[in-house]
């Protein structure tokens, strides 16, 4: 047995329990794995998390980067309603037609705007047209481009905006500073933006289960 083993035990429990997986979520991991994508999405009860949070704030314009299959896009964009839309930045275009097939099963694909490219030059595009804030903002991209994510955020985005942050404990590293990781440096930066941004108020969690050893960071705009 390997010592992940209690966590996977622990997650499937707490699924079993609390989270309903319906057919569109497990269809849109199991497509993601036939067209070769890798099995990063976030697990079950992380996705229920992310609708909670959406709901709780009244989040009715969501922006996530870091598609993938969809699989967190399902939950988002189920989470802010008909009324609500969700913008999903992806940059692979492989991997967003894979998002866009799951979220036409799911019946969310009007909801939803899949945005193709870098998230940097998408998130830039957003602010030079003005688009409107954010209520909610998912940041499962690239961990080394994570500051720059976060500062470009910040301008897309209203007092009361959420910002959540995915994949910031990377087993343990964020803690070495001596790190030749981009990822660890990428965190180790966006951890320190969160908690000197007076713009901000923020903390962060270790978490174990299906996905291992990691952790998120959650903001409030002030």
């Amino acid at each position: 047995m390997g010592t992940d083993q209690p966590w996977h035990d622990v997650d499937s429990y707490l699924v079993g329990e609390l989270v309903e997986e319906d057919d569109a979520l497990v269809a849109a991991r199991e497509l993601g794995r036939e067209h070769g994508l890798p099995p990063i999405e976030v697990a079950p009860n992380q996705g229920a998390f992310l609708a909670l949070v959406a709901q709780m704030v009244g989040a009715r314009r969501v922006l996530e980067l870091g598609t993938l299959a969809g699989y967190s896009t399902i939950w988002l964009a189920r989470a802010v309603g008909p009324e609500g839309r969700v913008t999903t930045v992806e940059l692979d275009p492989r991997h967003a037609d894979v998002a866009r097939q799951n979220l036409g099963r799911a019946g969310l694909a009007e909801r939803v705007d899949v945005e193709v490219g870098p998230a940097l030059d998408v998130l830039a595009g957003l602010v030079d047209a003005g688009t409107e804030a954010y209520d909610l903002v998912f940041i499962d991209a690239d961990k080394a481009n994570m500051p720059a994510y976060l500062e470009l955020t910040l301008r897309l985005v209203r007092a009361g905006s959420v910002i959540v942050g995915d994949n910031v404990v990377r087993r343990g590293g964020a803690v070495d500073p001596a790190s030749e990781d981009p990822n660890v440096q990428g965190v180790r930066a966006f951890l320190h933006a969160l908690g000197t941004d007076p713009r901000l108020e923020a903390t962060a969690l270790q978490t174990v289960g299906s996905k291992g050893w990691d952790g998120f960071a959650i903001a409030r705009v002030r």
